[in-house]
């Protein structure tokens, strides 16, 4: 073989093993910052409910989960540049998102909810929470649904890079309230120590406006074949268990929904 022969024979084997791997792999973007759905372990390893699901959806299709950490709002930039090929990271799917990226179909779905000192009464958001400060996290439906809804009815909205720094500063008194999805809230802030005192108030907040359907996982526009496999495992772990064993480690209930 010449010369010229040996590279062209080279280059096709790059390419051709490049394919296999990418066919063979997936890079999953997940946040690691949202406990019970993902978070880090005391020894630095990821943990969750989504990076289980995520690795049993992988071990159905037969795939290696690559996963990679980083924070929330920098999720759908990283799609769209190709430095991920998904994001599993309890994103709701919602027309305003998916006028930008694709989803599988949802995974879970549960309601957002109010955490406050215990006592305070909110029935009305835009009412009683009027002058005060409210926490949400930057870049998801609640910091959205604030910002359209309780803005202009007087609401401080005060944006934080991660939920677990809104708990933090609700704790510290810097908030009067915080906006987040109900289990998250629950689990890594009113069963804890810090959130001794505090409690979930006032009406679930779920309108289809801007929290959609649930939480499905993000693809690039037009990724046809990753959404087919992924609706495909879905529909398959809910099937054979494995759906219900990773659900039954984190919630004492059917957090799929309706």
């Amino acid at each position: 073989m010449n010369k010229t022969g040996l590279l062209a024979a080279l280059a096709f084997c790059a390419v051709s093993t490049l394919a296999h791997a990418d066919e063979d792999s997936l890079r999953i973007g997940i946040e690691a910052a949202y406990p019970p759905f993902s978070f880090k372990t005391p020894e630095g390893n990821i943990s969750g409910f989504d990076y289980d699901i995520g690795n049993a959806l992988c071990e159905e299709m037969k795939i290696k989960c690559q996963w990679v950490i980083q924070e929330f709002d920098g999720m759908i930039p990283s799609l769209k540049v190709r430095k991920i090929d998904a994001v599993l990271s309890s994103m709701s799917i919602t027309d305003d998102r998916l006028k930008s990226v694709d989803f599988s179909e949802k995974y879970y779905h549960t309601p957002g909810k109010f955490a406050a000192k215990a006592g305070l009464v909110i029935n009305d958001p835009k009412v009683d929470l009027k002058g005060k400060k409210l926490g949400v996290q930057r870049s998801s439906t609640y910091d959205r649904y604030a910002t359209e809804q309780l803005v202009s009815a007087g609401v401080e909205v005060v944006r934080y890079s991660s939920q677990s720094e809104a708990f933090l500063d609700l704790a510290s008194g810097r908030l009067d309230a915080t906006l987040a999805d109900i289990v998250n809230t629950n689990e890594s802030f009113i069963k804890t120590p810090a959130g001794n005192g505090f409690a979930l108030v006032g009406p679930d907040i779920n309108d289809p406006k801007y929290f959609g359907r649930g939480a499905g996982i993000a693809l690039r526009k037009g990724d046809t074949a990753n959404a087919a496999r992924l609706n495909t495992a879905i529909d398959a772990i809910r099937a054979n268990g494995k759906y219900q064993q990773v659900m039954a480690k984190y919630f004492a209930f059917d957090i799929y929904g309706e």
